[in-house]
């Protein structure tokens, strides 16, 4: 007899799922423990990846090259046990965001920055989701 478990998804949200929520995704994957699934999903998805912060990810010997834009969906937010907003959506662009509990932590969108930017960025998102999984282990 197989006992089903239970496996929390944790979902990160951004506009175009092309930085910031990619990067939180990548960094909980390498560090948090398998007891949670993880995805990242934007509400205008770009057709690719910011090609900075894949080159600063693997900066940091993470790969991200084949991972691909998605579009959020009610079934993403209505299963996540934790969502986290990179920032810049309010309830007026994605009520549907807004019904679960939610976390905003209000990074700067990587587009259209230098390299040096995109690493502060990206180092940013690296603590908070060291202490996102911190938190969820208590």
């Amino acid at each position: 007899m197989y006992l089903c478990e239970y496996v929390p998804d944790i979902l990160f949200v951004c506009v175009e799922n092309a930085g910031r929520s990619q990067i939180a995704e990548a960094f909980f994957r390498k560090f948090a423990p398998p007891k949670f699934n993880v995805v990242s999903a934007g509400t205008q998805p770009s057709s690719q990846l910011n090609p900075l912060v894949v080159e600063v990810m693997k900066e940091v010997g993470i790969d991200i090259t084949n991972q691909s834009p998605k579009i959020l969906s009610n079934s993403m937010i209505k299963s996540s046990f934790k969502t986290i907003n990179m920032g810049c959506m309010d309830k007026k662009s994605c009520p549907s965001l807004f019904e679960n509990n939610i976390v905003d932590w209000n990074i700067t969108d990587p587009k259209e920055k230098t390299i040096e930017q995109v690493r502060q960025i990206r180092d940013q998102i690296e603590r908070e989701v060291l202490q996102l999984i911190k938190s969820l282990g208590e």
